[in-house]
């Protein structure tokens, strides 16, 4: 008996076109839900801390951690696991990936000691790292077709940003109805259920291509990452100036640079390929990834610091204040694809960029005498339109044509985006910083308000920018 329509790698079981037309939902629900609770845990963790802190007995410094631990394992070991995908396969990395956050979701939500819940998180993270690229490396070889795929990558990233949003929401509701906990623990018959349908839907052969994982790029360019990250992270609480900060973030740059340099005189299968950047969709759309980083940090965590710090709302009214901006982005996305078969690439990214410009711009204008409907609700719904035009369509753009390395550049696109979001948001709180000034226990709502203002003005900035850069893309209107 033969297969028919097989893809690239096997990954529908028992394959063929017609089993794909009825079960295709399935995979793109499968690798949906996946981001989406990566996502969330990302998210879900910060309404939860107050009481981590006083169960466990955390420092300030120590708590930082419970978050930073998952964002650093998750950061640094992205390019690691879209490797790995392409090599072991992509069905056995979703799976080993879903099993180890699960297991580390349960090892935290149990945790009894400061150290127990850190390590879970950080394990929690590589888990994720492994499972992410994964997930989009099913995508574009499941779906084929430009269509189909752009689709598939708008419903991918609607649920991605439904998971961030959710996480206030979310995590306010079990912390509050049941315990810290349980903001780890829902996270684990989620994970049991997507292991079950990730082994039955996805093939036994997926391995996608033969060779070595490139232990010792991967090492350079792992430690590089995780020390630029670390880095970054340092100066939410350090001058940039400070050894804490320089230390790191000049050890960071140097292992990378050695790590190109290393992938340059790989002979065989190095983590990266130096011949992907030749694609310029590839090289485009990634540092296109790495500037856009920034702009979903101004949207949701910055929004959320307005409205409660200046506008007075609390955590879980900010949660709830945000949900049309969510709703906005998720319809959005969804129908992004659509928009770039009918006006091509560059039109919908620029269209975006003009909503993220124009939303951002209209934010800056929010002081503390307006409410939510007069200053925010308008604003916030342009960006998060904005960036349902702009994110999937970017994605796309930097996985396209590529099928042969998927996992490896799905690898590389969220690194760039990881490192982007925490380059931007190091940036943009220090300006906020710089123009409210020294934090005190008195600083001055309009103060404030002022510094947030001028993070909004330059996320409108970053806007002109991808607009300026998305005429580098090939086109392929």
């Amino acid at each position: 008996m033969t297969r028919t329509a097989p893809t690239t790698d096997g990954v529908l079981a028992h394959g063929g076109a017609r089993r794909f037309a009825s079960h295709g939902w399935i995979i793109l629900a499968l690798v949906s839900a996946c981001q989406f609770m990566v996502i969330l845990d990302a998210a879900i963790v910060n309404v939860a801390l107050p009481s981590i802190r006083r169960d466990l007995g955390f420092t300030p410094t120590g708590l930082a951690w419970v978050v930073n631990g998952y964002l650093l394992t998750l950061g640094g070991l992205l390019l690691v696991g879209g490797r790995a995908s392409d090599i072991l396969g992509h069905r056995r990395m979703l799976v080993v990936g879903l099993g180890g956050f699960s297991l580390a979701s349960m090892i935290a939500g149990l945790a009894q000691t400061q150290q127990t819940l850190v390590c879970a998180r950080l394990v929690q993270g590589a888990g994720a790292a492994l499972l992410v690229p994964a997930t989009l490396a099913v995508i574009n070889l499941s779906f084929t077709q430009p269509h189909q795929r752009a689709r598939a990558l708008g419903a991918w990233s609607a649920a991605g940003g439904v998971g961030g949003m959710a996480g206030a929401l979310v995590g306010g509701a079990l912390t509050s109805g049941l315990s810290w906990r349980w903001v780890f623990l829902v996270n684990v018959p989620i994970g049991a259920m997507l292991v079950i349908v990730a082994w039955r839907e996805l093939s036994t052969g997926s391995v996608a291509r033969r060779g070595s994982l490139d232990l010792s790029g991967g090492l350079l360019g792992t430690t590089g990452l995780g020390a630029f990250i670390y880095g970054v992270m340092q100066s939410a609480s350090h001058d940039w100036s400070a050894p804490e900060v320089l230390t790191p973030l000049v050890g960071g740059l140097a292992l990378l640079t050695a790590f190109v340099v290393f992938e340059q005189r790989v002979a065989t299968r190095p983590m990266v390929p130096p011949g992907l950047f030749r694609n310029r969709g590839v090289a485009v759309g990634n540092a296109m990834l790495f500037v856009f980083g920034a702009i979903p940090i101004a949207m949701w965590y910055f929004t959320s610091l307005l409205l409660q710090n200046v506008l007075g709302a609390s955590a879980l009214e900010a949660g709830l204040e945000q949900t049309p901006a969510a709703v906005v982005f998720a319809l959005v996305a969804r129908g992004a694809a659509r928009s770039t078969e009918r006006w091509g690439v560059r039109a919908v990214l620029l269209a975006g960029c003009a909503l993220l410009v124009a939303g951002f711009a209209w934010l800056a204008r929010t002081g503390a005498g307006d409410t939510y409907l007069q200053g925010v609700l308008g604003p916030t719904l342009l960006v998060a339109a904005g960036i349902g035009l702009v994110f999937p369509t970017l994605i796309a753009a930097a996985t396209l044509d590529v099928e042969t390395e998927a996992g490896t550049v799905a690898g590389l696109a969220n690194t760039s985006i990881q490192i982007g979001g925490s380059v931007g948001l190091a940036l943009l709180a220090t300006t906020s910083a710089t123009v409210a000034g020294p934090v005190t226990d008195h600083l001055a709502i309009a103060d404030l308000a002022a510094g947030y203002d001028q993070v909004f003005l330059a996320a409108a900035v970053t806007g002109m920018a991808l607009a300026a850069l998305s005429r580098l893309l090939v086109k392929r209107d």
